[in-house]
């Protein structure tokens, strides 16, 4: 497929529909056995999402809003909704009804698609503004704005319409996390997110034979570029994972052959590893040593030795990992948050074919990605085409090109300090570039990314859990790893009741953003101690070097006061 002709996201779509109409596209379970759908009767089905809203009375540029997990139904809302015109508004299933009200609102929308009529109450009451409300499970007759899925669609439509929309129509507003606590919302244009599509698959290329798995939430722009988009344009069939607690039992029956993935599911099976080799054991002592023979291979300093150990190894270590991810993958593609050099070692070691970008949801997402055949770990890779990065004086990294958003919608004020009078973006990410390679040092504001690519701003954490008397100094932890900590100077010893009340002052604040682990001290950080500075601001980096044995004996006890989510694992 070419750009020609190609004005806007629901012409892909469109254009792929009348391709290859009888080729494989989705398959999603349905609680009994996994079913298929072919790109024709994708199409069939989203005309019968156009007619609905048509019928809704929604014009050109009105806002309409999905609250769903990873499944066709979001597909086939987000073409529709595209195709007439209209700007989608992606929720996380997984946040909290306040977060979730705060971006309804924001917006203006007026639909809301929802997975499950339970979570309306929660709703009901503080957004009035929405006129329809369709949920795909259930519904009630107390609020009259309120409808299944089944009574709204109509049960015939026309064939798939066309879209009229401009490439630099508004296509989606997308949430992200702002400095104050409350999302920002991220205007991207139809020709925003499409130029990042081609860029990314002239960088990385899929196939039609290729099958992807997706579990990462579509709300977030690396998916649903990488993910979604992605598998359109290459006419690739999409498996959408069942749940995480069953990700690991999907990968390996779904045989997929391209998997977009965040850094913590190999931390996830990382450590399953670990716990399944006792320490010196024969069988720990192979795996590591597969693991650095392979490391040396893919650098290219393989000795005679290591050659001729390598059948044995990855008969005995290396297919079995790749078994278990169901023996057909041929390209990882890795984003949202660093990827950890000893999960480098490991995994590309082992000969997984791990590639890993970087970008931003401001960016559609993708800036620069490492390539098949010009692949540094330790790097993010180059610049995709029609890109262009450089660092500043102060060493951030900028950049420019067709897929830079709109703006933060109703925040003129944050559209202006994040992108210059030149154009330039800048990441607020610290980096170097050498030969055309971006490697990422740090970043220029204190932002906390999880493992999962979650982002949190720390001292408006912090600042909020001060509110509570109990602490007197805290400093937020998180960087690289699945969940928050919290150091905390403080009276109080119990340290359960300090994680409570910490939350308790966080609750206005995206889901994500929980303190799971927690390290009390009792003396306080001064100037003296040279802890604060003259300025009586946190020695961040100081803080973490005198207390890194509290830190990470903090972390490898169980959380504190939140149960395991099952968000967070995979195996």
């Amino acid at each position: 497929m070419t750009m020609q002709n190609l004005g806007n996201l629901a012409d892909l779509f469109w254009t792929r529909v009348n391709e290859t109409p009888e080729a494989p596209a989705y398959r999603q379970h349905d609680g009994g056995a996994w079913v298929d759908m072919t790109w024709a009767e994708a199409g069939r089905a989203t005309a019968r999402w156009q007619a609905a809203f048509v019928r809704e009375g929604l014009k050109h540029g009105d806002r309409v809003a999905m609250c769903l997990h990873n499944r066709v139904e979001w597909v086939l809302f987000d073409q529709a909704a595209l195709s007439l015109g209209l700007v989608t508004v992606p929720l996380y299933f997984e946040d909290r009804p306040d977060n979730m009200v705060w971006c309804l609102k924001d917006s203006g929308a007026r639909l809301l698609l929802l997975e499950d009529a339970k979570q309306w109450p929660a709703l009901r009451d503080q957004v009035s503004a929405i006129e329809r409300v369709v949920c795909l499970n259930g519904a009630t007759d107390r609020d009259g704005k309120i409808i299944s899925l089944v009574d709204w669609l109509p049960r015939e439509a026309q064939a798939l319409s066309r879209s009229r929309a401009a490439a630099d129509d508004l296509a989606s507003i997308v949430y992200t996390s702002g400095t104050t606590g409350r999302p920002k919302g991220v205007m991207l244009s139809h020709g925003n997110i499409l130029s990042n599509v081609v860029a990314s698959m002239r960088a990385i290329p899929a196939h039609a034979s290729d099958r992807f798995l997706s579990f990462l939430p579509l709300s977030h722009m690396f998916e649903r570029t990488c993910g979604y988009y992605s598998a359109v344009w290459a006419g690739a069939q999409t498996v959408y994972a069942r749940s995480i607690s069953l990700l690991a039992d999907d990968i390996r029956e779904q045989q997929p052959t391209v998997l977009i993935s965040v850094p913590r599911i190999f931390e996830r099976i990382y450590a399953k590893m670990q716990e399944a080799m006792a320490p010196g054991s024969l069988k720990r002592r192979l795996f590591e040593t597969a693991c650095e023979t392979g490391w040396r291979r893919f650098r290219g300093e393989a000795m005679l030795s290591d050659r001729l150990l390598w059948p044995v190894l990855k008969l005995l270590v290396a297919k079995k990992l790749y078994r278990r991810l169901g023996g057909r993958l041929r390209l990882i593609i890795v984003g949202g948050a660093a990827f950890a050099p000893h999960l480098a070692r490991v995994f590309i070691g082992l000969g997984l074919p791990i590639l890993q970008g970087y970008g931003l949801t401001e960016t559609s997402p993708v800036l620069a990605a490492n390539r098949v055949g010009d692949n540094d770990p330790a790097s993010v890779g180059r610049a995709l085409e029609g890109i262009q990065l450089r660092c500043d004086e102060n060493g951030e990294l900028l950049a420019r090109g067709p897929n830079i958003m709109l703006g933060y919608w109703n925040n003129p004020e944050a559209t202006a300090a994040m992108i210059d009078k030149d154009g330039w973006l800048h990441t607020g990410d610290l980096a170097t570039m050498c030969g055309g390679s971006v490697t990422i040092t740090g970043r220029v504001k204190d932002i906390l990314v999880l493992s999962n690519g979650e982002k949190v701003p720390p001292s408006d954490a912090e600042q909020a859990i001060l509110r509570d008397a109990a602490f007197e100094q805290v400093l937020l932890l998180g960087e690289g790893r699945s969940k928050l900590g919290l150091l905390a100077v403080s009276k109080i010893e119990d340290t359960a009741q300090l994680c409570a009340r910490a939350n308790a002052q966080l609750h206005n604040f995206p889901g994500y953003t929980r303190i799971c682990h927690i390290a009390r001290l009792a003396e306080p950080w001064t100037v003296e101690n040279g802890l604060l500075t003259p300025t009586l601001k946190l020695k961040r980096n100081v803080i973490e070097q005198r207390f890194a044995r509290e830190i990470e004996a903090m972390y490898a006890v169980s959380d504190v006061c939140c149960p395991t989510d099952e968000r967070d694992g995979v195996a």
